[in-house]
């Protein structure tokens, strides 16, 4: 049985509240979101390993660069060239990786119980918890704010009617934003939490 992602959160945070990680699942009341980012082997999370996360924190209008995670998974087995094709990652990118096990308290600690921001979110969400319950016994209880929802809620205000185009380069182009390192997990999240202050902070893009 699928059990909802509220209920599981809140199943999750009666276990967890009196632990070591129960500021998690504390309400946040600050004015920071986390833009993060996966590249995995697979577009199927049920398939997929991850291979690289990157993580930026926006403050109000501003997108501090200097606050990031930017974390190289050691290369799994399930790495080759069919996977390649979908995040452009050879083993020779990933030298000097570190294990998932290093990696996910280090995620953890840097998001924090922020706001999750993302293109896709619900799949990088997805693919932390995958590995974040069998290791912890939860999974990431933060709210999630996906970009392409943003930006079609504000076009659609302000140009009612027709279909809006929500492919990522279609928004960066819209916003007049330039594509950073694409298909690189800092990359992405840097684009996409400029997307976001573009949207939340300036002037709203035509459909």
């Amino acid at each position: 049985m699928i059990i909802p992602r509220k209920f599981r959160v809140m199943r999750e945070k009666k276990q967890h509240r009196e632990g070591p990680y129960g500021h998690l699942f504390e309400s946040y009341d600050g004015d920071e979101v986390v833009s993060l980012d996966c590249e995995t082997t697979s577009l199927d999370v049920k398939k997929g390993e991850i291979l690289s996360i990157g993580a930026v924190k926006i403050k109000g209008s501003r997108v501090k660069t200097s606050d990031r995670l930017d974390l190289k998974l050691k290369p799994p087995e399930s790495l080759c060239g069919e996977s390649i094709k979908v995040h452009h990652l050879r083993a020779v990118d990933l030298e000097g990786g570190i294990t998932l096990e290093e990696a996910l308290p280090q995620v953890l600690e840097f998001v924090g119980n922020r706001p999750i921001l993302g293109y896709y979110v619900n799949y990088d969400i997805k693919m932390l918890d995958k590995f974040l319950r069998p290791a912890f016994g939860f999974g990431l209880p933060n709210k999630a704010i996906e970009l392409s929802h943003v930006y079609n809620d504000i076009v659609k205000w302000k140009h009612v009617g027709g279909d809006v185009d929500l492919r990522f380069d279609t928004i960066a182009s819209k916003l007049d934003l330039p594509i950073l390192q694409r298909h690189t997990a800092l990359g992405d999240a840097i684009t996409v939490a400029l997307m976001y202050v573009r949207l939340k902070y300036g002037q709203a893009p035509t459909a």
